[in-house]
């Protein structure tokens, strides 16, 4: 994920955090301050940090639980709301991913047992006054670091999705009816719970509002990624690419690319040779940028994109879409089976493709209205 920083391994998974998430401790530290005082803050501010080391292992849990079934995670990033666990896909079987989703709660439940034990072993007081008040009064680090892992867990457990309770409704509902149905129920009963959170919010609680939206937005997002998923099943690279572009070879100067440019639709340009072997591709953001720095007479090469991945025809359109929108080019080769360049794929095309699909599953009958 962009403007992330990496942290270090875990079990093989990179560990990042959002540059985002340092906004969250000068806002500790002034709530902290203006409540409690100065004396406070640092060890409001260590128990954020041990808070959010508590979800780091939270996600761990779903990363090696989805590792059983050969789901692999490609990273676990710490955001200012949490951390998430980005996995390549989820299990096929919805109990496989009933388990996935369990796992990270069960890891905070795993957490609160031990704290829990730890403070009754040493005779803190753990009556429910301190815990419900352990924030607001700071008593005792552990004691608010249990609060804090037990609010995690109910706070997952709500069936909204991204929540785990979400997916874990999802699972349940997928072992009755269809997985793409069973998103589209959960995911509704996630935007309703969003809705009472926002209206909550609107009594007095900015933070529901926040919350609200939150959840809004997250089940409209796994609902739209399972529609997709559903949409490009078995779809093939060589059904969404681009077969009728121009090319630009590496001897071409930028004022040529601006020619060509200023011809056409296009906006950006592969470089390469006549042989089809991809050098880069030749942005028209970089494009103009190298125009005002080098002049028109300097060769594309010097403003090209390189950071080049690609795909072949036969490859699945899904995988490849995820590949294309983590590069930085923003176009996608694809070569065929002697490397050389055959198509490019887009968003675009795919968003078209995705567009042209949707159409012909709903037909219309003569009068225009669609049949049912």
């Amino acid at each position: 994920m962009k403007w992330s920083f990496k942290l270090g391994t875990l079990a093989g998974i990179p560990v990042y955090v959002h540059v985002t998430f340092f906004l969250i401790l000068p806002y500790v530290a002034y709530a902290t301050a203006r409540d409690q005082g100065t004396a406070r803050i640092g060890g409001a501010i260590l128990l954020v940090l041990a808070l959010f080391g508590c979800i780091v292992l939270h996600e761990l849990g779903h990363a090696l639980t989805a590792r059983r079934y050969g789901v692999k995670t490609r990273d676990i990033i710490l955001l200012p709301i949490g951390g998430v666990a980005r996995l390549e896909r989820m299990p096929r079987e919805p109990l496989q991913e009933l388990w996935v989703a369990m796992a990270g709660p069960a890891v905070n439940v795993v957490i609160a047992l031990i704290l829990g034990g730890w403070l009754a072993a040493t005779g803190a007081a753990m009556d429910p006054e301190a815990v419900s008040q352990a924030f607001a009064q700071g008593r005792s680090f552990l004691l608010q670091l249990l609060a804090a892992n037990v609010l995690i867990v109910l706070f997952n457990l709500l069936p909204a999705f991204p929540m785990d309770g979400g997916r874990m409704l999802r699972a349940l509902l997928a072992t009755r009816i269809d997985y793409v149905k069973a998103t589209r129920v959960a995911a509704g009963i996630g935007q309703v719970m969003a809705f009472l959170f926002i209206f909550g919010g609107l009594m007095g609680s900015p933070f529901l509002i926040l919350i609200g939206l939150f959840v809004w937005i997250g089940a409209s997002q796994e609902s739209a990624m399972v529609e997709r998923h559903h949409a490009l099943a078995e779809v093939k690279v060589k059904s969404a690419m681009l077969t009728s572009f121009e090319r630009l070879a590496p001897g071409d100067t930028l004022g040529h690319a601006a020619e060509r440019l200023l011809a056409g639709s296009q906006e950006d340009f592969p470089v390469a040779s006549e042989g089809g072997e991809v050098f880069g591709i030749l942005r028209r953001n970089d494009l103009v940028a190298g125009l005002v720095e080098h002049g028109q007479a300097a060769p594309v090469t010097g403003s090209m994109c390189r950071d080049l991945t690609s795909a072949a025809p036969e490859d699945l359109l899904e995988p490849a879409l995820e590949r294309l929108q983590e590069s930085k080019c923003r176009t996608l080769p694809v070569l065929d089976a002697d490397g050389r360049l055959v198509g490019l794929l887009t968003l675009d095309n795919v968003r078209e493709l995705l567009m042209i699909r949707s159409a012909l599953s709903h037909p219309v009958h003569p009068a225009g209205l669609p049949r049912h």
